[in-house]
């Protein structure tokens, strides 16, 4: 009876800490390059103008087996937009747009991960431009596994969408640009 018990105790014990080391913490890559936060926009309905954010940084909580624990955070300095075109990205940093003498940061803090399939669904308050509302975006998991250095990656694609009068960007650039399109890549090293 108390082997029993020994064993039953043990497996028991043994299935916690398999279930806890799932769930693990993750730095995104800036230093390797192995992070990109990204936008398009239609440029007068005739074709995209994309442009990158080069000063972010973020984390995430992953745990396959239990997505509802998942985590994001990610924060961005909003002067270190790139869109190729100095004048263009000056104009962006105005207060037509993203006002980044103002508003330096923007953020984005999950509040719900749900698991479809092999897709994620991401929800969280993305703040920008001093306006703080609730997003979706659609990720998907590229892969995981060890790196050549002893460490531990994961990888992930999101995409979203965003309106940008509902961020206080009122300027009239046409109809066909009412909308930015979130393109994000990161790859996280487990801490």
């Amino acid at each position: 009876m108390l082997k029993k018990t020994l064993l039953t105790l043990s497996a028991a014990s043994l299935l916690g800490t398999s279930l806890l080391a799932s769930a693990a913490d993750y730095k995104f890559d800036n230093e390797g390059q192995h992070a990109f936060v990204q936008f398009r926009i239609q440029h007068l309905g005739y074709s995209w103008l994309y442009g990158t954010f080069k000063d972010f940084d973020g984390t995430f909580t992953f745990d396959e087996a239990n997505p509802a624990a998942d985590k994001v955070y990610v924060t961005l300095n909003t002067a270190s937009l790139d869109t190729n075109h100095a004048e263009r990205d000056k104009h962006i940093r105005s207060a037509d747009f993203l006002n980044t003498a103002k508003f330096p940061q923007a953020t984005f803090a999950s509040t719900a991960v749900q698991k479809e399939g092999k897709e994620y669904k991401i929800t969280g308050d993305l703040t920008l431009n001093g306006v703080t509302k609730p997003i979706t975006l659609d990720a998907r998991l590229l892969g995981e596994g060890k790196d050549p250095w002893g460490g531990y990656r994961a990888g992930f694609e999101a995409n979203g969408e965003i309106v940008l009068k509902e961020f206080n960007i009122t300027k009239d650039l046409g109809p066909a640009s009412q909308k930015a399109e979130l393109i994000i890549s990161v790859e996280g090293v487990r801490q």
